[in-house]
């Protein structure tokens, strides 16, 4: 893919900083979006990446400003759409969430459309506008592509994010058939992997937190496991493949929370991480995720016994073992000032 112009918005993300990495490894010249050129945790990183000299170009772009990204996308054949607010408490969902998340994707669509030579669009929207909604779930459900959130029990629920991503995937869809373009949405759960960026992401923080504080990852106990790498080569598959449509989940695994806890124990004992004593442990996930259109599409997932070893007890740069000691040892140095 030597020559070939992409861009990637939100580049400083989690998932978006293994997108600027893999493209660039592919060869291909990158133009990624950021909120602030001048602050170093979200750029320094990206700018570190191989090939990044001479092929990543960042400018500045704000997702409610519309005619932002016009001059970014310009010259691309792809765009990845991967900014959009990530917050599980907020006190004003409108303006934290919900606009940001669907007026943003509707400016970085309408600069796509103004485009001629852009082939394809792909959207990091997430499970969150899949799994919301009342149909019942048991061992036996298989959720897949044709599940969508459900707008009016977000709203009862008061699942903010769930709402945002499942009104940008709604108002994208919506555009992209008016308009004629082509459109891919991927759905990764609850992403887990090695981190690129210096700062602690939200999925990666709730590992930290059961390891400092012996919490819960989360309240709820079962989560839709996948890898960053998984999810970042997806993205870059969905735009290499013609024949990829439509709406691709993105879970390697469900699985308890106590299972992840297990596997920390089992690899690092030495972190002394409270037993988990629940009786009566579940046999089974309480449903599954279907991996067909995944598979289909060329993902083989890390298994998560992988993924939470890379994850916290490694990181690529420098292959630091106590990589993730040290951001604890600094969280809580923080809190001490």
């Amino acid at each position: 893919m030597v020559g070939k112009v992409v861009c990637v918005t939100g580049a400083s993300g989690y998932i978006a900083s293994w997108i600027v990495k893999l493209l660039l490894e592919r060869g291909y010249t990158v133009k990624g979006t950021v909120r602030n050129l001048n602050d170093p945790s979200k750029v320094a990183h990206l700018r570190a990446l191989e090939g990044a000299d001479e092929r990543l170009h960042l400018s500045e772009a704000n997702l409610v400003e519309e005619g932002s990204f016009d001059s970014v996308v310009d010259g691309c054949e792809g765009v990845f759409h991967t900014a959009s607010p990530v917050f599980l408490s907020v006190s004003n969902p409108q303006i934290e969430l919900l606009d940001p998340a669907v007026k943003g994707t509707i400016n970085v669509l309408r600069s796509c459309k103004k485009v001629s030579s852009i082939k394809r669009v792909v959207i990091t929207s997430s499970m969150a506008s899949v799994m919301f909604n009342y149909n019942p779930l048991n061992p036996d459900v298989v959720a897949d592509e044709t599940w969508f959130s459900d707008p009016v029990f977000c709203e009862e629920k008061k699942e903010w994010y769930a709402l945002s991503k499942t009104l940008a995937e709604k108002a994208a869809w919506k555009f992209a058939e008016e308009n004629g373009l082509d459109l891919v949405t991927l759905h990764p759960g609850y992403v887990i992997g090695p981190l690129l960026q210096p700062t602690l992401n939200l999925t990666s923080e709730g590992i930290v937190n059961f390891i400092k504080e012996g919490k819960q990852l989360l309240a709820g106990g079962v989560y839709r496991y996948v890898d960053v790498r998984d999810v970042a080569l997806a993205h870059i598959l969905a735009l290499e493949n013609s024949s990829a449509n439509g709406r691709y989940l993105l879970v390697g695994r469900v699985a308890y929370s106590f299972e992840a806890a297990d596997i920390l124990n089992r690899i690092f004992p030495s972190l002394n991480l409270p037993p988990n004593t629940r009786e009566n442990r579940p046999a089974s996930p309480p449903f599954q995720v279907s991996k067909a259109r995944a598979e289909n599409l060329g993902i083989n997932f890390i298994p998560l016994e992988v993924a939470i070893w890379v994850a916290y007890l490694t990181q690529l740069r420098g292959g630091r073992p106590d990589r993730l000691l040290d951001l604890m040892a600094r969280s809580r140095s923080r809190s001490a000032s």
